[in-house]
């Protein structure tokens, strides 16, 4: 049986191409939507949810390849696009009856999410983004011996085949790793919900690999097409992440003040899994965001 998010409905809807997507909608009031990241699925967004639904209606999708929702065979390069899966979002929300949305992705969700925003400027009100770096400035800045920590970029960035194989035959440790790596606290994931993400996860292998594999290819094209044609996104844009600046050795904030003009860049001392470790801080930046 599937986890979702307490007292909001479990639906499927349609996305984009007739691939159909599960969603949990709770709350009342001006739309938003929240995309889950990786190795997650919805769920990753339950106490967020909960604290956005007495102002808003909330829409916790899985996303295309993930969770609950379809996960159709990468027969060409678009089928995991970003573009793609963006165009999964929108379709998702008009279904609801949502021409005109707020959107906040974490991790892969935040790859779709910076995609929309840039594909769909007269839908998305408000962008939302989690701890990521756009595809393009995310290759650029992973360099020598600090490039290990985004090993499974990659690893995933193989060809079909080995990939694939390498993380089926061992599932619940690659997954489960970066679980434990990733969370400064591992109390904010517990058992319950940890083997939920496990059991989505293994059952995903090949679609997960191809949205991956996406950001090795198609999606740069993409990022570096709008790059060359001074796109920018056009709604107000709150970025909030750890300090992979400092890291890795590049200004994060200067890198997303080239995408978005009307920027509001925070660091948080939360791990990567912010939304389950530090939920009244990302509620709150969420609130922030939409009050602009």
């Amino acid at each position: 049986m599937t986890l979702t998010i307490p007292g909001f409905d479990h639906i499927r809807l349609p996305g984009a191409d007739g691939v159909e997507l599960a969603a949990a909608v709770g709350g009342s009031g001006s739309p938003v939507v929240l995309l889950h990241g990786f190795p997650q699925t919805h769920l990753m967004w339950r106490h967020v949810a909960e604290r956005l639904a007495d102002e808003h209606t909330v829409i916790c999708p899985d996303l295309r390849g993930y969770g609950a929702g379809d996960k159709p065979a990468a027969t060409d390069p678009d089928v995991y696009a970003k573009r793609t899966m963006a165009a999964d979002v929108v379709t998702l929300a008009a279904a609801l009856g949502h021409e005109r949305f707020a959107l906040v992705g974490h991790d892969r969700g935040a790859l779709v999410a910076f995609r929309a925003g840039l594909d769909h400027p007269e839908t998305i009100t408000h962008l939302g983004i989690l701890d990521i770096v756009p595809t393009l400035d995310m290759w650029n800045v992973l360099r020598g011996a600090s490039a290990a920590v985004g090993y499974h970029l990659f690893l995933m960035a193989q060809p079909p085949g080995l990939p694939e194989t390498m993380i089926a035959g061992s599932a619940d440790a690659f997954f489960g790793s970066f679980l434990d790596a990733w969370a400064n606290d591992p109390t904010a994931i517990p058992e319950d919900v940890r083997a939920e993400y496990l059991r989505a996860s293994a059952a995903a292998v090949t679609s997960i690999v191809a949205d991956y594999r996406a950001s090795a290819g198609i999606d740069v094209t993409h990022d570096q097409a709008d790059l060359d044609a001074g796109s920018q996104l056009a709604m107000p844009v709150t970025v909030v992440q750890q300090d992979w600046g400092a890291q890795l050795g590049y200004d994060a904030a200067a890198v997303w003040k080239a995408w978005a003009p009307d920027l509001d860049h925070r660091l948080t001392r939360a791990g990567h899994f912010m939304a389950e470790e530090a939920p009244d801080e990302i509620a709150e930046a969420i609130a922030d965001l939409l009050a602009r």
